[in-house]
Parts: structure tokens; sequence; C-alpha cells
């Protein structure tokens, strides 16, 4: 999701292919691991390229791992937290 005015925008990955250190849905494959491994560890070295590419050209970004959507909660607060505080009609609060 992309809030061009306020230059945030939030990402939201997979815990399995992004690689969410310590979630149990980040699980290898038992078969072809070597695999497995090359293609985990480039998904996570462009997860890392485009993280620093987004802050190189001035926006704050979020990252929201797939099993935090299970709690919508902490959910809505890290997202209200990320955005400062901006409504849901776009106005600052």
């Amino acid at each position: 999701m992309v809030f061009s005015r306020l230059r945030k925008v939030i990402l939201v990955h997979g815990c399995y292919w992004h690689r969410h250190p310590g979630c149990r849905f980040a699980y290898t494959p038992k078969s072809n691991m070597e695999f497995w491994g090359r293609k985990f560890e480039a998904n996570q070295e462009r997860d890392r390229r485009a993280l620093s590419q987004l802050a190189d050209l001035g926006w704050d970004a979020l990252v929201i791992w797939e099993c935090e959507t299970d709690e919508p909660d902490l959910l809505t607060a890290r997202i209200a937290s990320h955005l400062g505080g901006v409504r849901d009609n776009g106005e600052s609060r």
C-alpha cells in the first residue's frame, strides 16, 4: 500500500516466501533443500534491496508479516502508528 502524500509504504510479506524469522510458517521443505535455500536467500536479498532503495528515495516502509494479520487489534495499532494518526478520510489527527 502506498501513501504518496505521507511518503509511506506498507508491504505485506508472506511468512513462507519472505522467511519471517522464528515463524512457524517459515519452514523449509524437506526435499530439494539446496534449491529452496537458494530461492529463499534470493527472496530475502531482494527484500533487503527493495527496502534500502525505498529508504534512499525518502520512503518510510513498514513490513507486515502474513501471520500478523491474525491479530487485527495489534495490526491496526502498528499501521496507525506508522501512518502517524491519519484518519480514514485522509485528514491528520
